[in-house]
């Protein structure tokens, strides 16, 4: 294909993305949506619609300077767009459509950085399906080939969505928008929630490049991390991480977990120093939300 034909294809797809943000954003006329922005409401919400529109613009321009708009393309799939209007939907009926609208997006972050690593590794997957109250998923159609391609997978998530939760957050600070500092606190609560180290939350993945003991101790930080929270979905996640823990324990993949100990050692400094930097971030989130 030729440079301009190629350049031609990548402003269509930006002209496509664009389309289908602004399709969400500003529903039809005929519709009724719930909290949509109109001239007799009062102007702070229409400042939030304003800012939320910010940055989504910013959002899909960073894609396009960092060259992920293929991996865009392939993830937009109309279960997924299907699924993402569902739960926006649902969750505009508790929250409002700015926020909700907020939180589907920065979810989708999170997915689409686990579908980046998993391109860059040539693992097939499907495309991301949105379940409300649950969060989303995206289906690996291949094996990694160790617990280390595994654990980047894994990572991969995380990385992405702390970095969108963060530059929410900061746009919050910089615009004294509370509704910009909430969904960066709840962008941050979400990563943090997904690397706990029980399979098959990300960080259950994660913990699977580290020694087997460290199983075990991933497990009992997950039931501590239930004490905590008494939340209905750890409690779930634990009862299906503790199946497929003593599957994995009884009936090791020959060879799977068998990484050099630096790769160990990567997986571990960074899967540390993510946590610790959410961690670090939450209480200043707390704060400018509750501004």
């Amino acid at each position: 294909m030729s440079e301009a034909g190629a350049e031609e294809r990548e402003r269509q797809r930006i002209a496509n993305l664009q389309a289908v943000y602004r399709s969400l954003q500003a529903p039809p006329a005929t519709s009724r949506p719930i909290a949509e922005p109109g001239p007799d409401r009062p102007a702070s919400d229409r400042r939030r619609a304003g800012a939320l529109g910010g940055l989504g613009a910013a959002l899909l321009a960073l894609a396009g300077k960092l060259k992920v708009l293929g991996v865009l393309g392939s993830v937009l799939k109309l279960k997924t767009l299907a699924t993402m209007v569902l739960s926006i939907g649902i969750y505009a009926s508790q929250w409002g459509f700015p926020f909700a609208l907020g939180f589907v997006l920065l979810i989708f972050v999170h997915e689409l950085g686990h579908a980046i690593v998993l391109r860059r590794e040539g693992i097939a997957a499907g495309a991301p399906v949105f379940i409300p109250f649950v969060g989303a998923f995206i289906t690996m159609q291949g094996m990694p080939r160790d617990a280390y391609v595994e654990a980047k997978v894994a990572l991969g998530g995380p990385v992405l969505g702390s970095f969108a939760a963060w530059v929410v957050l900061v746009a919050g600070a910089v615009s004294g928008q509370p509704l910009l500092a909430a969904l960066g606190q709840v962008g941050i609560l979400i990563n943090l929630f997904n690397l706990i180290p029980v399979s098959p939350l990300d960080g259950g993945r994660i913990a699977g490049a580290f020694s087997r003991p460290f199983w075990l101790v991933g497990y009992a930080a997950g039931l501590l991390a239930l004490v905590v929270l008494r939340s209905p979905i750890l409690a779930i996640v634990l009862a299906v991480g503790l199946v497929t823990l003593w599957q994995r324990w009884r009936s090791p993949v020959p060879g799977y977990d068998a990484i050099p100990a630096g790769r160990r050692l990567a997986v571990g400094l960074g899967y540390g120093s993510l946590v610790v930097a959410l961690a670090s971030t939450l209480p200043v989130a707390r704060a400018l939300a509750g501004r």
